[in-house]
């Protein structure tokens, strides 16, 4: 029975080891950066011994260990938190085991490598070895043996201690499928003998409260009132540090009366974190001080101790509900339910979380004074009818609305499947603690309120670290104003902190609210601390094991590498190089060399840091040294091109450049080719080492200023001073062009059909070239038609021609019988006759 209220109470399965686990965590943090496994002590080595003798020495010594660690797991059968821990002390040492068999590996290569080198034993009828080698030769396979021996010692001894770790995961799965189906007969006798127990109970529980309470008042009096002045200036710097940083996210603004939903989501998931973190760390500093200065006793610090962590425990279920049904402004409700209902769900929400602390906190009370299990049972029989008629209720409330409806309208039954639900697991918790299976009853109650609370708080922190981390979004908001002003961040800069606190707040739920619901579900803290130490320092692919903590270690190490390097690379060209008035170019070359160098060297330590094995680099080095000889040189070449490419970076993508033929954009860098969109939108991939090997123009290196050159020719007979001073006019009104450095005019030539002139200005976007030399030319059409100055050679005068009349009647004699003789014949029939031939009528 210890075991049933162990498991489905689980005292540690609250939210008071939430301390424990963030102190867990950072420990696992600083420590398990080391590869250092848990191994036994090691004896007094004496002096003469070999590391053979040694390594036998330390595997006796596992043995006996796993012998006792087999032994003390047959006597705490039954209690499921010695399990816990044998099962970790089975694991390191398995570990420790490993290790023992793996430091004997170098010196079994070398034999090998000495056995290959010795060659094999002459055959029969050869000249005999020298004495010296035979004798060598037994050494070396009597050494072998031995290693050979140890190793399958080893082998033996880890595949014992596996087994031991699973037969202990068997042995909890089994306590704790024990504990949840065990039947209690409920009976009048029952009731009978809780009701005894309960009255002695309270009267035990009334004399130690009473006498401690006396003893400190008494001698006690200013630690206890120090203790709590200290836990309350502890939660009220908290929680003021809180809302001066995210008072946007904590208060509901009543300037807002319709907030966005993400808005919504946002405020309830701060609201509900941060004052119940405040509220922690006032249970926790109360705690710890109590502690500190001697006034809690060993029978009263239990109770003390769950008291906090049961107030917190309600305390964030009721900001929690708060948050998400805001009963007293629907504007802020994240769920559409009525006015009414919101009220409604509110109370009942917070009534189970009542009644389930009001039974966590008793049945630690009947832990604490010894009282009989009987007593626990009844407690935990009648909360869980408690809290089942409560879900019964909830499914008979009205809450829900349609969408349009305002949250004053009265509302609507549950859905059928909500109905159902609620319906059918309110009488399953009553049918079971009637039936006697208070244990699973109690349990599923829990789930149903801590768990269910937990998972809702995960999922609107979800939600509102996507919306903190959306794009533009942290701008916006009080913090990201604040860096802004005062650091004058741009926008990239604030949403690549809007995407860091996004994955913060990710980080925040997984290493809070996942330990918090596996300690809901039976699990010890001493399972998440394993797990925790296995995640961080020993995932394992097949035979390859990874370390995220190493791998971090390396990425900061690289980090810090890089940042250092760019620090030399600068103080040597601004101090030793500057002053020894070197040439640029060879300036240029050392810092190059420097920073190539540093990154090298940066890259090697980051990568030892991260446990790679720096001789599969060499492996794959000779893999590619071969494929080169066999016709990979072009490949290779553009490979190491592309990373010259990204390390020098000579261009970027969206620079305009011009590779030989080619102009255009470039889209994509990669090891192998880079594409370039030419402006008729065609893609060209050009191969990297085409671009390393070949001259390569890039109109926007370091920046996008260029300069535009529009040719501008006139007739030869206009003015050119004034022709002149009309362009620089035009040029100097236009838009878009720099001011400094000025716009120039050039008269570049001459002849007798036009003048010839140049303009040249300069763009602050080169990008833009196109349309502002549109724009130009037309304004200087404009003001050349404005100002009568001709383009080209103006047109040739009339010239008249005299005749005599003679000629003239001739001419058109000629013309007359030529148009004759083109007319159509029905056209001649039908000519109008000579006004003077036309009759008179």
């Amino acid at each position: 029975m210890r075991a049933v209220r162990r498991l489905s109470l689980s005292c540690e399965g609250g939210l008071l080891p939430v301390f424990r686990l963030v102190s867990v965590f950072l420990a696992l943090l600083l420590c398990a950066a080391t590869p250092v496994l848990a191994q036994p002590a090691a004896a007094p080595a004496v002096e003469t011994a070999t590391p053979l003798q040694q390594a036998n020495a330390d595997l006796d010594k596992a043995g006996a260990q796993l012998n006792a660690i087999r032994d003390r797991v047959d006597t705490y059968a039954d209690d499921d938190a010695r399990l816990v821990q044998l099962k970790i002390e089975a694991e390191a040492l398995n570990r420790s085991i490993l290790a023992i068999s793996v430091a004997t590996r170098p010196r079994l290569d070398a034999i090998k490598a000495r056995q290959a080198e010795l060659g094999d034993p002459p055959a029969e009828g050869a000249p005999a070895e020298a004495d010296v080698v035979v004798e060598e030769r037994k050494k070396l396979t009597v050494e072998r043996n031995e290693i050979n021996a140890l190793t399958g010692e080893a082998e033996n001894l880890s595949i014992e201690a596996t087994k031991l770790s699973n037969r202990i995961t068997e042995i909890r799965r089994q306590l704790f499928s024990d504990a949840i189906l065990k039947r209690t007969e409920i009976s009048s006798d029952l009731f009978s003998e809780a009701s005894g127990a309960i009255a002695e109970e309270t009267q035990t529980l009334g004399r130690t409260v009473t006498a401690w309470m006396q003893f400190v008042w008494k001698f006690k009096r200013m630690q206890l009132l120090g203790a709590v002045a200290l836990s309350l200036m502890a939660a009220l710097v908290l929680l003021s540090g809180s809302y001066r940083l995210f008072s946007p996210y904590i208060t509901r603004a009543a300037r807002q009366e319709k907030p966005h939903y993400i808005t919504r989501l946002s405020v309830a998931f701060w609201s509900t974190v941060l004052p119940t973190m405040a509220a922690a760390a006032f249970a926790g500093a109360s705690y710890f001080f109590l502690d500190t200065f001697k006034v809690l006793r060993p029978d009263i610090a239990p109770i003390v101790a769950i008291a906090l962590g049961v107030l917190v425990a309600i305390y964030f279920l009721g900001q929690l509900a708060n948050a998400v049904l805001s009963p007293g402004d629907g504007h802020w409700r994240l769920v559409r339910v009525s006015d009414r209902g919101a009220q409604l769900l509110w109370l009942l929400i917070f009534s189970m979380a009542v009644v389930n602390g009001a039974d966590y906190f008793l049945g630690t009370i009947s832990e604490v004074l010894g009282s009989p299990v009987v007593l626990t049972v009844v407690k935990s029989f009648f909360a869980s009818i408690v809290i089942g008629a409560l879900l019964l209720v909830t499914a008979f409330i009205k809450p829900v609305l349609r969408q349009g409806e305002t949250p004053d309208s009265p509302g609507r039954p549950w859905p059928r499947s909500i109905f159902v639900l609620l319906v059918l697991t309110g009488l399953g918790l009553i049918f079971a603690a009637l039936l006697g299976y208070v244990g699973m009853a109690r349990f599923v109650a829990t789930q149903i309120v801590v768990t269910g609370a937990v998972i809702v708080t995960m999922y609107i922190g979800f939600l509102s670290g996507r919306a903190v981390s959306a794009t533009n979004a942290f701008a916006e908001t009080a913090v990201g104003k604040r860096l802004e002003e005062r650091f004058g961040l741009g926008q990239v800069a604030l949403d690549q902190i809007g995407l860091a606190a996004g994955l913060a707040i990710y980080l925040l739920l997984f290493v809070f609210f996942v330990p918090l619901i596996l300690l809901q579900w039976g699990f010890q803290v001493a399972d998440i601390e394993s797990w925790a130490y296995r995640i961080f320092t020993e995932i394992r692919i097949g035979t390859i094991t990874i370390s995220l903590v190493g791998i971090l270690a390396g990425v900061l190490l690289f980090v810090a590498g890089l940042v250092i390097t760019r620090w030399f690379q600068r103080w040597v060209d601004g101090n030793v190089l500057a002053r020894s008035q070197v040439d640029a170019g060879v300036r240029n070359s050392v810092r190059t060399a420097v920073g190539y160098a540093g990154v090298a060297l940066a890259g090697l330590v980051g990568i030892s840091a991260a446990g790679i094995n720096l001789s599969s680099l060499a492996l794959v080095a000779g893999a590619l040294s071969l494929g080169i000889g066999f016709g990979l040189q072009n490949i290779v070449s553009n490979f190491v091109s592309g990373l010259i490419l990204l390390a020098e970076r000579p261009f970027k993508v969206g620079d305009w450049v011009v590779a030989g033929t080619t102009e255009g954009f470039v889209r994509r860098i990669s090891v192998r080719a880079t594409e370039i969109e030419t402006f008729q939108r065609q893609t060209v991939i050009v191969p990297n080492s085409v671009l390393i090997n070949g001259q390569v123009g890039n109109w926007t290196h370091r920046n996008k200023l260029g300069r535009v050159e529009i040719p501008v020719s006139v007739h030869g007979g206009n003015d050119p001073r004034l022709v002149q001073q009309l362009l620089v006019e035009v040029v100097r009104g236009q838009q878009g062009l720099l001011r400094n450095p000025e716009p120039t005019v050039v008269f570049q030539g001459f002849s007798s059909a036009t003048l010839d002139f140049e303009i040249r200005a300069f763009l602050a976007d080169i990008l833009n070239g196109t349309g502002v030399k549109s724009d130009l030319r037309a304004a200087i059409l404009e003001r050349f038609r404005e100002e009568k100055i001709a383009i080209g050679a103006p047109a040739a005068a009339e010239v008249p021609v005299k005749i005599s009349p003679e000629s003239a009647e001739l001419i058109t004699a000629i013309l007359e019988q030529a148009t004759e003789k083109v007319r159509p014949p029905a056209s001649r029939r039908k000519a109008r006759p000579p006004a003077d031939e036309i009759p008179e009528t």
